[in-house]
């Protein structure tokens, strides 16, 4: 939740990849894909072609949808925003529980910007028509209003993350808390390092897993609590229940931006110790993605930014309390969206995930599909009614987890038998020595009906 466990992708690209043919429009399904790297991605290459890509998005939980515009707005801001504060903004946003104090005037000035949105179609239209919400149910739709609101810096609107995730990682170390330091080092060194997650470095990792806070610059400090991260909301009164953070804490939001990049220097090591560290490879390739959409041009990277910070083992101070964070008048950012002529984005029901293959509503429809590795258990013999000849299926594996060997393989066979049950060819070339973050299959009629 919250973040996916495979890399970002162009997936007008990888469809392109199995695809020869020329197509002007194409329909996409992200079921469960936990945020949207892939729609940033996808994006930010959108100037290459001329094709018309409607996504269609369905998750389970209303704040996910929530946060997933929010992601999206803040790809999409004006450019007002310097290139390196939205990247940064977005890093705090995406992957630390908690925020700097600039970020967190940011949260809470958009929620007031996405009430407006999800509450007026005129200023949808007028501001953010990117976005299509006429398929979420009316109590959906208050459910993310209700969020929105929730992000306001209100008294009452409580979220305590600090205590939220202490709480977490104590229930799931359990005797091994007093010696967790030995816990993160084992999961990152022999489970993650192990399944192509190397450009992780131990420091970054081990303050993530202590504190939420993945992305950290020395001349930042995180202290306000990053209410993006609430799932489970009921309003009591004139305050809020909610299920605290019910996240992962053992993978980190490294996988998605971080692992790898075009600009190979950044990925060298020397005995293991990384030039740079997952953090800074998220910022080159955000850089780059946010580049992309606003110029609509190749990004030459001139290394300004860039900062080895892989071997260093820099002092973090104690997170101050937000007791003693004196917060500005919030600025607006209620400037309309970029423009994206050739993207759409379409929020499904949560009813969906159960029922997208029924009724014939969604029959024939999609050219690709990712099943994030959480939903995958809600797949139905019949949810490959919904494909089109020729659709490109991504599965995201368990490969990016701590899981044992095993239970990853355990995973990747039951994939592998819903392929074989739907008659999909294989697109990934399998090798049993690769740990595979997401595995690729094809949909073809003349296969299915043999």
């Amino acid at each position: 939740m919250f973040w996916g466990f495979s890399e970002s992708l162009d997936l007008y690209e990888e469809y392109t990849k199995t695809n020869q043919d020329e197509t002007s429009e194409m329909n996409i399904l992200l079921f469960g894909s936990g945020d949207p790297r892939h729609i940033i991605h996808t994006l930010a290459k959108s100037y290459r072609h001329n094709t018309k890509i409607n996504f269609y998005v369905v998750d389970g939980c209303i704040e996910i949808t929530a946060r997933y515009i929010l992601l999206i707005c803040l790809a999409l801001e004006s450019e007002d925003i310097s290139l390196k504060a939205k990247t940064h903004l977005f890093m705090d946003i995406y992957g630390n529980s908690l925020l700097r104090p600039s970020s967190y005037n940011y949260l809470a000035s958009k929620a007031n910007f996405l009430i407006d949105v999800i509450t007026d179609s005129d200023y949808l239209t007028e501001k953010a028509p990117v976005f299509d919400i006429e398929a979420l149910k009316y109590r959906e739709r208050d459910g993310l209003e209700e969020t929105f609101k929730f992000w306001t810096p209100k008294e009452g609107h409580v979220f305590n993350i600090k205590g939220y995730w202490e709480t977490r990682l104590r229930q799931m170390l359990g005797s091994r808390y007093d010696y967790r330091e030995g816990a993160f080092d084992w999961d990152l060194q022999m489970r993650l390092k192990d399944r192509e997650a190397k450009q992780i470095c131990c420091q970054e990792y081990r303050h993530w897993r202590e504190t939420g806070v993945a992305f950290v610059f020395p001349e930042y400090d995180q202290s306000m609590a990053n209410k993006s991260f609430v799932a489970g909301l009921a309003r009591q009164g004139k305050t809020y229940k909610h299920r605290g953070y019910v996240g992962d804490i053992s993978v980190g939001p490294f996988c998605a931006f971080g692992l790898s990049t075009s600009d190979t220097k950044m990925t060298n090591s020397f005995h293991g110790i990384n030039d740079f560290r997952a953090t800074d490879v998220t910022e080159r390739n955000l850089i780059e993605l946010f580049y992309k959409i606003h110029k609509r041009s190749e990004y030459n990277h001139s290394g300004d930014y860039e900062r080895k910070l892989g071997a260093a083992f820099f002092k973090i101070p104690p997170h101050l309390s937000e007791a003693g964070v004196n917060l500005v008048d919030l600025e607006k950012f209620d400037k309309p969206l970029i423009s994206t002529p050739n993207i759409k984005i379409r929020f499904l029901s949560q009813e969906e995930i159960l029922h997208i293959h029924e009724n014939g509503k969604f029959a024939n429809m999609f050219d690709m599909v990712f099943v994030g590795n959480h939903y995958f258990q809600f797949l139905r013999p019949q949810f490959i009614d919904v494909c089109r000849e020729k659709c490109l299926l991504m599965f995201e594996t368990q490969a990016r987890s701590i899981l044992k060997k095993e239970e990853v393989s355990e995973f990747l066979q039951k994939i592998r038998n819903f392929a074989k049950d739907n008659k999909l060819r294989e697109v990934t070339k399998f090798n049993l020595n690769v740990y595979y973050s997401v595995v690729k299959y094809k949909y073809c009629k003349e296969d299915a009906s043999e």
